[in-house]
């Protein structure tokens, strides 16, 4: 049988070629009247429905802070700049990738007033200001294109020809769904985690893809550094402020809708720490059961979390995270790159 070729475009522009062999054609057609020669190329049509969820959220870019970690860091390794275009391109898009599932289910949930946030993963109707890709592509379309990009980005990572690379990946995607499935338990079953819990899942779900990228750097570097503790730090910062400037920030309201958190019904670390602050009350834990949208709920609430401290001591978490960051960041000699990555992220009161 004779063997063909089959090209695919990859998303940096690139071809991603497969090999197959064709079937013999039929030289006569039965009763149907059909061809059943197998095809011998993927088509770039067939490529962009597969992508089209994929590249809708591509086409609205966040601030890509990824990135710029990956450039700071490389002021360290000094990793080759055709090695590091490879890694800095599958970040990105597992990036993407993940979060067509992570912002998948929050639109289902307001489909159905007695639909639990059960269907698949977060609940959110806007992602950087516009629709979320389900809404626009249809839900199983979205799963299929977020799990397709997965194995592209694995795809790209074996043109390294580092074996080491495919074992880290393995690893960090691994520990990426892990953080995603607790995050979700402690949500559909209305489980309060502990704080340590919840830095935990964060480490995994939040840091995994930070964390990803520096080890793939490294293990494409000839420094013997370890950075994964600074990044584990970084990972957390984000989160956690992440968390803070969705109940807090007006313009995190204006991107993202008013503490979404509230209606996603998600323990988040400011959430946390004020239930924990008075077991003994329950409104806080109801309206999470409740996914409210109500806007005057959602005020009682973040009213209540500030009488609880909680805001406070959120700022007082990230501050001592912000100076154990930079600590090991002055350990390893300095980097002013990083030093502006965190002058970012620090909270003040006034947000």
């Amino acid at each position: 049988m004779p063997e063909t070729n089959a090209t695919s475009p990859n998303t940096d522009g690139t071809t991603l070629k497969t090999s197959g062999t064709a079937l013999e054609t039929i030289d006569t057609p039965g009763k149907s009247g059909l061809n059943f020669t197998v095809l011998s190329a993927w088509t770039e049509e067939k490529e962009k429905i597969l992508l089209g969820p994929y590249e809708y959220l591509l086409a609205y870019p966040g601030k890509d802070i990824r990135k710029q970690l990956i450039d700071a860091f490389n002021v360290w390794l000094h990793v080759p700049e055709d090695v590091l275009k490879v890694i800095s391109n599958v970040v990105a898009m597992l990036h993407t990738a993940s979060l067509l599932f992570v912002f998948l289910n929050r639109g289902l949930c307001r489909d159905t007033k007695s639909c639990r946030v059960d269907d698949v993963e977060d609940n959110s109707l806007l992602r950087r200001g516009v629709p979320v890709a389900h809404n626009i592509f249809g839900v199983a379309q979205t799963i299929n294109s977020a799990n397709y990009v997965y194995f592209q980005a694995l795809a790209e990572l074996a043109k390294l020809n580092n074996p080491d690379v495919l074992k880290i990946y393995t690893e960090e995607l691994l520990n990426l769904h892990r953080g995603q499935g607790m995050d979700l338990f402690w949500r559909d079953n209305l489980r309060c985690p502990s704080t340590e819990d919840y830095l935990e899942m964060v480490s995994n779900k939040t840091g995994g893809l930070f964390r990803l990228a520096i080890k793939l750097m490294q293990a494409s570097s000839a420094s013997d550094e370890d950075y994964v503790p600074l990044v584990n730090y970084i990972g957390l910062i984000f989160q956690v402020r992440d968390d803070y400037m969705n109940l807090q920030s007006s313009k995190y309201h204006d991107n993202k809708g008013f503490c979404e958190d509230l209606t996603e019904g998600k323990f988040s670390f400011p959430i946390i720490h004020s239930i924990r602050e008075n077991v003994s009350n329950l409104q806080l834990v109801n309206i999470l059961k409740q996914r409210t949208e109500n806007e005057a709920v959602k005020k009682y609430a973040v009213a209540y979390m500030e009488k609880t401290g909680t805001f406070a001591y959120t700022r007082m978490v990230l501050a001592e995270l912000d100076q154990k960051a930079r600590e090991l960041l002055e350990a390893h000699g300095g980097n002013e790159q990083l030093s502006r990555i965190l002058d970012k992220m620090r909270v003040e009161e006034d947000t």
